[in-house]
């Protein structure tokens, strides 16, 4: 079975910077792209950034500049590294992939069980 663990979250005034990473773990035969959204509660869940494996990275307009998305393949691990931090970020951030596994022979999605960002002052 895979999962997705994800740690980094918390408190940062505005201005400033938070790093998130999310491992994938389990009988994973190929990964296709691995990302980041954010929910707001009562708001639907949006794209943060995106990366698919030999493709190109696809961020929401609102971060470009701002957050960076990276991978290592070698480990199955996505980060999201946030400057510039601003309060309308805050929401809880979600590790997305599609994976092909052992359990599941087919492109399958999964989701990491989130981790709150509030950026305030």
């Amino acid at each position: 079975q895979v999962q997705l663990v994800e740690s980094g979250g918390g408190l940062v005034q505005p201005g400033g910077s938070l790093r998130l990473s999310c491992a994938a773990s389990g009988s994973i035969v190929s990964i296709y792209v691995m990302g980041w959204f954010r929910q707001v509660e009562g708001s639907q869940r949006e794209l943060v950034a995106t990366m698919p494996t030999g493709g190109y990275t696809n961020y929401a307009d609102s971060v470009k500049g701002r957050f960076t998305i990276t991978r290592d393949n070698a480990k199955n691990t996505v980060d999201l590294q946030m400057n510039s931090l601003k309060p309308e970020d805050t929401a809880v951030y979600y590790c997305y992939t599609e994976i092909t596994s052992r359990d599941r022979p087919y492109r399958a999605r999964y989701w990491g069980q989130g981790t709150q960002v509030t950026v305030s002052s």
